[in-house]
């Protein structure tokens, strides 16, 4: 059975790394003694241990281990063998060069629909949909294909903001540019507002957090969606 759970962000304002989702990781990751962590979504020039190192104090509060992808000769066998897997964000178009690149993509998605635990943050998340093209990243680097994981049938756009009242920025707003995004692509978008997140067990897709989600529709207004709604319908 899959079980997932797919935030906005790692970290609220004022928050440490992790720590409001942590009474959720514990149940999520019961019994699992090592995580395995992939930091991707940072350039290579940015030390992935340094980042790895972070998230190894955040899990040492559930006394879980953790190991970076970058610490094995062979990605695909850590893959394969990892008790439970975390992607953390940065830079969407990286991380997905870089699994790509080490040629995992295929691998993570077939052993997280087989049970291992996932969980994924910002580009951890826009990774959990069927493509990439809703990311508020740059494309610093132009990855083999923007396809990703797809365990579900819509995108994600986390950190999704919405327009500041009064403000006088001119420019588009998040959901002026879903709304371009759906002139070319079918599916739908669910915007995740910091806080929020997704917990997938089996086909079920919950949404989590205090906050609703704003849910984008090819040709339909947009909508907001209640906490606790089940969101596997959407196609």
């Amino acid at each position: 059975m899959r079980k997932i759970i797919i935030a906005s962000t790692s970290t609220l304002y004022n928050g440490a790394y992790l720590d409001y989702l942590l009474p959720t990781l514990k149940k999520h990751f019961e019994n699992v003694k090592t995580l395995l962590f992939i930091p991707y979504a940072r350039p290579s020039g940015i030390s992935h241990e340094a980042y790895t190192n972070k998230v190894k104090a955040a899990f040492s509060n559930l006394n879980i281990e953790v190991k970076g992808i970058h610490e094995f000769e062979n990605p695909i066998e850590a893959v394969q063998h990892a008790e439970a897997i975390f992607t953390g964000g940065g830079n969407t178009f990286v991380l997905v060069n870089e699994l790509f690149k080490n040629k995992i993509l295929d691998t993570i998605e077939k052993v997280v629909k087989n049970g291992t635990p996932y969980l994924g943050t910002s580009a951890g998340s826009n990774i959990c949909g069927l493509t990439i093209g809703t990311t508020n990243d740059m494309p610093i680097v132009y990855p083999p294909s923007f396809r990703t994981l797809g365990f579900m049938s819509f995108n994600i756009n986390p950190h999704y903001l919405d327009p500041v009242e009064n403000s006088e920025h001119m420019g588009e707003t998040r959901e002026t540019r879903i709304n371009e995004f759906h002139q070319f692509n079918p599916q739908p978008v669910l915007g995740l507002r910091e806080g929020s997140w997704l917990e997938v067990k089996g086909t079920s897709i919950i949404l989590k957090g205090n906050l609703t989600a704003r849910l984008f529709k090819r040709n339909e207004n947009p909508i907001e969606v209640e906490p606790e709604t089940e969101l596997n319908y959407l196609k």
